[in-house]
């Protein structure tokens, strides 16, 4: 395959995948590994193992990157996709989870001149917006994650999948899939009243996971409108997602380079940190560097949240 989206192959049962010539695999696993109570992957001498669920299956994968900066995707316990089509999908999936098809040189030409950013992207060059593929799972972190600490936002992502999702055991760990929102549409917040989550997040949470088992909420149906402020536009209308949730959610899982969650208070306390400002920015400091960098504003935010997590 030569075009550079499916620039990917067989091996011997395992998948290589040619990666960028600015991919740092280095850079990448520095972000993944900044929690060590992430349930979703676990990331061990540079290798991550994961659960990548498509395809109607569950493929539970170990990736590492070797010197010719390819990534080898293996798959253990006999859950490697039968069809290429099953294949495809995996790559695609790490295609998005990397990010893996944007082309960051306008970004780093930009950023290089840049005051604030300058320092981010020599110290982490090579780092690319992780990505979250799933939608439901994306928008429930967006969700767990408003008004808390990084740490305690984890803690109640932990105890959300053990709770309701599965697991595929491996050497004596469980790798776990994110619950599907068709499972959680059928609870009421009964039913996650011993994660200590408010009330209020676990009503959002369900109310989100019968929006997209109605159909009426999808990440093809996002995808297919006319730009960021139509997603964003159509996320706010959901109960319980403010422009920070829906700007989270279009950065990480619809991979709108625009997207800038404009109040993240991690973005504001790196902007602190490198100006050596007292104060948070205020909204027209915020607006002024949106407008610097213009069409780039995510990977902007991704680097500067990298400066303190």
């Amino acid at each position: 395959m030569t075009d550079r989206q499916n620039s990917w192959q067989e091996v011997n049962g395992d998948i290589i995948i040619d990666l960028p010539r600015d991919f740092n695999i280095k850079a990448n696993l520095g972000y993944l590994e900044r929690n060590k109570n992430e349930c979703m992957f676990e990331v061990e001498n540079e290798i991550i193992t994961r659960v990548i669920p498509v395809a109607g299956t569950r493929s539970l994968v170990q990736i590492h990157v070797n010197v010719r900066n390819q990534m080898i995707v293996q798959f253990l316990k006999d859950s490697r996709p039968l069809q290429q089509s099953g294949l495809a999908e995996v790559v695609q999936f790490i295609r998005e989870w990397f990010d893996l098809d944007r082309e960051l040189t306008p970004f780093y030409e930009m950023a290089k001149a840049d005051s604030l950013l300058m320092g981010p992207v020599q110290q982490f060059y090579g780092l690319r917006v992780i990505g979250v593929p799933d939608l439901f799972e994306a928008l429930c972190w967006g969700v767990l994650g408003q008004q808390i600490n990084l740490a305690f936002a984890y803690t109640l992502k932990r105890q959300f999948v053990e709770k309701f999702g599965d697991s595929i055991e491996w050497n004596g760990k469980n790798y776990w899939v994110f619950p599907s929102y068709e499972q959680i549409a059928k609870l009421t917040p009964v039913d996650l009243a011993d994660i200590k989550m408010t009330l209020k997040k676990s009503e959002y949470i369900i109310g989100i996971a019968q929006l997209m088992a109605s159909g009426e909420l999808s990440k093809e149906k996002l995808l297919r409108l006319d730009s960021l402020k139509e997603a964003e536009k159509s996320l706010v209308k959901i109960r319980g997602i403010g422009p920070w949730t829906a700007n989270y959610v279009l950065m990480r899982c619809l991979h709108f380079t625009s997207a800038y969650p404009m109040d993240d208070v991690g973005l504001h306390n790196a902007i602190k940190y490198l100006t050596g400002s007292e104060k948070k920015p205020g909204k027209d400091e915020l607006l002024g560097y949106s407008s610097r960098w213009e069409n780039w504003q995510a990977y902007a935010t991704f680097y500067l949240w990298r400066v303190l997590y």
